[in-house]
């Protein structure tokens, strides 16, 4: 233990003996077997508390880079590449259909009022795939009654 061998112990039992005598030896030794567990206690405890603390010290380090994954497991986001993607494809299909931005061009108002027809009745919203269809010319509207009684006068006179 402390690097003492057996002749320094046999010297060291000699000495012990001569100086407290014969009688008095086996409570003194006694008692220093007693001390001896004492100190062995101690530091046994000592160096158990040390290694608690360590484990405690590493504990906490690993405490610290899992928070530290969780955290940044929480910053990823997987599907921001795809909604980046998706806005882009947008933006390109409004550039390219001359639109604002930010407006849809299919549903984009040619004025702030809508159209009234002869009728009275407003025109029907027009939908997705009519927007992507080419653009066909509506039925002209009937004529109106003086012009169809105008006509009739023309073509009675005419005739007769």
């Amino acid at each position: 233990m402390f690097g003492i061998s057996s002749t320094e112990y046999l010297l060291i039992a000699v000495v012990a003996l001569i100086v407290i005598g014969p009688k008095e030896l086996p409570a003194v030794m006694r008692t220093m077997g007693q001390w001896t567990r004492k100190v062995r206690g101690m530091a046994a405890e000592f160096q158990n508390q040390f290694q608690e603390a360590m484990r405690e010290a590493e504990m906490a380090d690993l405490k610290k880079q899992v928070d530290d994954m969780a955290r940044d497991v929480k910053d990823i986001d997987p599907l921001k590449g795809v909604r980046d993607d998706i806005e882009n494809v947008g933006k390109d299909v409004e550039s390219s259909l001359g639109s604002a931005p930010g407006e849809p061009a299919a549903l984009a108002p040619a004025s702030s009022e809508p159209a009234l027809t002869e009728t009275g009745a407003e025109p029907a919203p027009a939908s997705t795939e009519a927007a992507s269809a080419p653009a066909v010319e509506a039925p002209a509207p009937p004529p109106s009654e003086a012009v169809q009684k105008a006509e009739h006068a023309d073509g009675a006179g005419s005739q007769g």
